[in-house]
């Protein structure tokens, strides 16, 4: 009997702090009914919210990732705050309090460990909101141009015109200077050309602009430019200047070719010389002597009486 009646005094305590817990379950299970239905309440309302904001994403043309990504964080945030009004209903605000804290803490070291994840997370959120670029189109950021192929929530892909795959960083795309050949749906081509310094300038232009004007597809209000640049070693050089549309990079090298082609033979059907780089010496300008006069000793060409010249050795 002793051993027995000591057994009960040491299991006393704990059946005491067992009927405590229990009368305050029983005196606090109103409260609780109330926190399950808060619950219960924000979740069908984060439920609610997120479909009403992809639908809304949908129709702005937002990407799918993004989309699921904002409804996630919608019913997570909607969630989180159903419960610490629950936790609120049942008085447990140093509860409250110590998530918070430690939330804060856990969000400031992963803000740190993943620093970089986080900004390029961020930017290409940014990027598809603001859409600074969309899939197909043409750009070009840190040295690297080429086509868009897929905008994940961290990297940009581009396929480059010799067909090679690059990862670039959506931080990078976003904070430095972008250039996007597709976003006005237009694009300036020029071509550089050089005509010989014995032709017609005026008729060289006029023959050049024809030819190009010829092209097929040019943007219509647009009409063909072209301007003398300068005074080069063997020509004159020039550049024309038109517009086509613009979706995919062939659109712009398929007229570029087309024009080199065009101009090149209406300046042979034309009698224009675009020269080739050569030098010439003429020693007859400004009280000199022509070359052949004076090489005539040299070769043993005729002299003015009709008789050949000798050289002396």
């Amino acid at each position: 009997m002793p051993e027995q009646v000591e057994v009960n005094e040491a299991f006393q305590p704990v059946v005491e702090k067992l009927e405590g817990w229990g009368d305050t379950l029983i005196a606090m299970l109103p409260n609780l009914v109330v926190a399950i239905v808060v619950l219960v309440l924000f979740w069908l309302i984060g439920r609610l919210a997120r479909n009403l904001v992809q639908k809304a994403l949908r129709r702005a043309g937002t990407r799918n990732a993004v989309i699921r990504l904002v409804g996630s964080v919608t019913v997570m945030a909607l969630i989180t705050i159903g419960l610490f009004i629950a936790l609120g209903v049942l008085k447990l605000d140093r509860t409250v309090t110590s998530l918070l804290a430690g939330a804060g803490v856990i969000g400031l070291a992963i803000g740190f460990a993943f620093q970089n994840l986080a900004a390029n997370f961020l930017a290409g959120t940014m990027i598809s909101i603001r859409r600074t670029y969309r899939e197909g189109d043409v750009i070009e950021t840190q040295s690297h141009f080429g086509t868009v192929r897929e905008i994940t929530l961290r990297t940009t892909r581009l396929l480059t015109p010799q067909g090679q795959m690059v990862l670039v960083p959506n931080k990078d795309a976003f904070e430095t200077p972008l250039i996007n050949y597709s976003a006005t749906g237009e694009r300036r081509v020029d071509v550089a050309v050089g005509v010989s310094y014995g032709d017609d300038l005026d008729k060289a232009a006029e023959v050049a602009l024809e030819a190009v004007g010829e092209i097929e597809g040019l943007v219509e209000d647009r009409e063909p430019e072209l301007f003398f640049e300068e005074f080069g070693s063997s020509s004159i050089n020039f550049v024309v200047r038109f517009w086509v549309p613009f979706r995919r990079q062939t659109d712009y090298l398929a007229p570029r070719s087309e024009a080199i082609r065009r101009i090149k033979r209406a300046f042979d059907d034309n009698d224009l010389t675009i020269p080739f780089p050569i030098r010439t010496l003429d020693f007859g300008i400004h009280g000199g002597m022509n070359v052949t006069e004076a090489l005539r000793p040299l070769t043993g060409g005729e002299g003015d009486d009709g008789e050949k010249g000798t050289t002396s050795g």
